[in-house]
């Protein structure tokens, strides 16, 4: 196969999938389950209705090689044991519009004993803000069985809060970090910081000092060199057929024994336009410890660099969306400027030296940032908005979704 991917921002790419990597994929998402299942007792969901929300599992041929999105790749391969009750339905599935697809799912969910949910933060959100929508209820309700929300393919903190609020009630959840290119890592812990390394699963894995990144020849590190608290570009080997492919994200190991990490970020999102090179995991934190600060739940978020042509100085842009509006905005900015300060010393070095002025946040209306992917026709599947850019083009585009 080709799994077929495309950023926000970048070109499409064709990722390599064999006989030999597939069960990568499957027994990873398998062994994450298997984990939870030894350590909670929590045997009960697999007996229920389980939803994917996933991508169409149709596929093209591209030189006589079949190509698609990889959860539609994997949908060809979902065991037997779980194929019986997992949903939607083939037909469903197929169809490529997300809000059409959305609606075929509630319709053919809500009245079901769904017991495990499962997809990218975003728009699981949507499915359950529809769910609410048609039945009044909140999905804990709904679904009175529901014990198990797996999740992965963005930082779920921004979205913990309005998720949970939707359900009603507390569940497990299983964070995993797949990728087209292999499957990492997932949660084999509950309440254990950081994601398990998946070893001795055809990948073999290098990693790259953050700060090396875009040297011509950077140091690539084996697994038994790295150290706690680092952050490292990841850089994989596979029986795929990648050899030392950059898959784009940093990661920075909270344990070695065993080998647990979280992702801290994207090599390509990033802001430097002035040498602060600030990452997503600066962002995040500046602005959710606002959030919490500050009463606000957060919907959606990107940041990107305002250069002034003028007398002026430039400033970082934050364009929020809000589920819950900060009790004082003047105070959520102050303080979201404050913990990227205290986050990033390059940063807080060109706020000292008046070089850049102190961020400016920018509120998108309610749903803007769905409007704005559903806009580049990325509305669902795999596609996420980036937290970062180095340039403007995102931050030009979403201009037209700002409140007021």
């Amino acid at each position: 196969y080709f799994a077929k991917t495309s950023g926000t921002t970048s070109g499409v790419k064709y990722i390599p999938i064999t006989k030999d990597s597939i069960p990568n994929h499957i027994n990873t998402a398998r062994n994450a389950l298997l984990c939870y299942m030894a350590e909670t007792g929590n045997t009960a969901f697999a007996g229920g209705k389980m939803i994917f929300l996933s991508g169409s599992p149709i596929l093209e041929r591209v030189g006589g090689i079949p190509t698609g999105r990889l959860s539609g790749i994997v949908n060809h391969h979902v065991p037997s044991y779980l194929r019986a009750n997992q949903l939607p339905g083939y037909e469903t599935n197929c169809i490529e519009d997300w809000e059409t697809k959305l609606d075929k799912i509630v319709a053919e969910t809500i009245n079901k004993d769904m017991t495990l949910i499962s997809g990218i933060p975003p728009w699981m959100q949507m499915y359950f803000d529809r769910l609410i929508e048609k039945s009044g209820k909140k999905v804990g309700e709904l679904f009175p069985h529901f014990s198990v929300m797996v999740q992965g393919g963005v930082n779920f903190e921004p979205y913990r809060a309005k998720l949970f609020e939707s359900i009603g009630r507390k569940v497990d959840s299983i964070e995993l970090f797949p990728a087209s290119e292999g499957f990492f890592a997932f949660q084999d812990q509950q309440d254990a910081e950081g994601l398990l390394l998946n070893t001795n699963s055809g990948i073999f894995y290098e990693f790259v000092p953050a700060a090396e990144i875009f040297n011509e020849n950077p140091t690539r590190l084996s697994l038994k060199d790295v150290k706690v608290g680092e952050n490292y570009a990841l850089i994989i080997n596979n029986n795929a057929g990648l050899w030392g492919y950059n898959i784009g994200d940093t990661v920075k190991f909270v344990s070695t024994d065993p080998y647990r990490l979280v992702v801290s970020g994207r090599t390509k999102h990033f802001i430097s336009a002035f040498g602060e090179h600030v990452i997503g995991e600066e962002v995040e934190y500046a602005l959710l410890k606002a959030a919490t600060e500050t009463g606000a739940h957060i919907t959606e978020f990107t940041v990107a660099p305002m250069i002034e042509q003028g007398e002026g100085k430039s400033y970082h842009e934050w364009f929020v969306e809000f589920e819950k509006e900060p009790e004082n905005f003047q105070h959520f900015v102050q303080q979201t400027e404050e913990n990227l300060r205290l986050k990033n010393v390059y940063y807080d070095d060109l706020i000292r030296g008046n070089i850049l002025q102190t961020l400016k946040v920018r509120k998108v209306r309610k749903n803007g940032f769905i409007d704005y992917m559903r806009s580049i026709g990325k509305l669902g599947g795999q596609n996420k908005v980036p937290r970062l850019s180095n340039d403007r083009k995102l931050a030009d585009a979403l201009i037209a979704f700002v409140d007021g």
